[in-house]
């Protein structure tokens, strides 16, 4: 079956093919978080995004891949519920950003800044951060080392979503994360860029960059 970036709780994951990467895509939890398992192609290493929820269901995902870096995209419970477990079963290295670290289960081993780069076999992923709906947010990039730069992978956590950006908590909040949003992700990335929220489908920045006025009308 073709990925459509369609997955539920209690279902079959979602996994595609990208050039250098394999990446499965989990439904999880009382609150339908996606967690992301991204395989290297050529080494088998591994690197998960955000153990949510379901503990038992992600290590089955995992199986015997080696998984060496757990990326927390914030520091919401819901995303981090299954972390102590599977970092505990897997050894990784958490990864979260200085902002929300201290707020996760478990001992952050790599307070990761804007710009920083996570390496696993001969894949690389670039960490972008995303303030405003925690301090802390991080969104994580693919583009197979600039050859996928015309059609590269983002993965928002609850930054961005088909239809807007993550909830904020004042005006302030929402102006910090609707200028990152923009400048960081739209202004940078192409319209073919998928994206891989932290919750329900899938959607490429073109789908969504007509609305841009219309959610900073919208507002918090």
């Amino acid at each position: 079956m073709a990925y459509s970036g369609e997955v539920h709780v209690g279902g079959p994951p979602g996994t595609r093919e990208i050039d250098g990467l394999t990446v499965t895509k989990i439904a999880v939890g009382p609150m339908d978080n996606n967690a992301y398992l991204l395989r290297c192609a050529g080494t088998g290493q591994g690197l998960l995004i955000d153990a949510a929820n379901e503990a038992g269901r992600l290590i089955e995902l995992i199986g015997d891949t080696p998984v060496g870096i757990i990326v927390t995209t914030h520091r919401h419970a819901d995303h981090w519920q299954a972390l102590p477990e599977v970092q505990s079963r897997t050894g990784a290295v958490v990864v979260a950003h200085p902002a929300d670290a201290d707020e996760l289960p478990v001992q952050v081993g790599r307070r990761a800044e804007h710009g920083e780069v996570l390496t696993f076999g001969d894949c690389a992923v670039s960490l972008i951060h995303l303030r405003g709906h925690t301090p802390g947010s991080l969104a994580v990039l693919y583009d197979a080392g600039g050859r996928l730069a015309d059609a590269p992978h983002v993965f928002t956590g609850d930054s961005l979503f088909p239809g807007g950006v993550g909830k904020t908590n004042s005006p302030a909040d929402f102006t910090s994360l609707i200028t990152d949003v923009t400048e960081r992700l739209f202004g940078r990335l192409p319209d073919a860029t998928w994206v891989y929220p932290g919750h329900g489908n899938d959607t490429t920045l073109g789908a969504e960059r007509p609305h841009l006025d219309e959610w900073r009308a919208r507002g918090w």
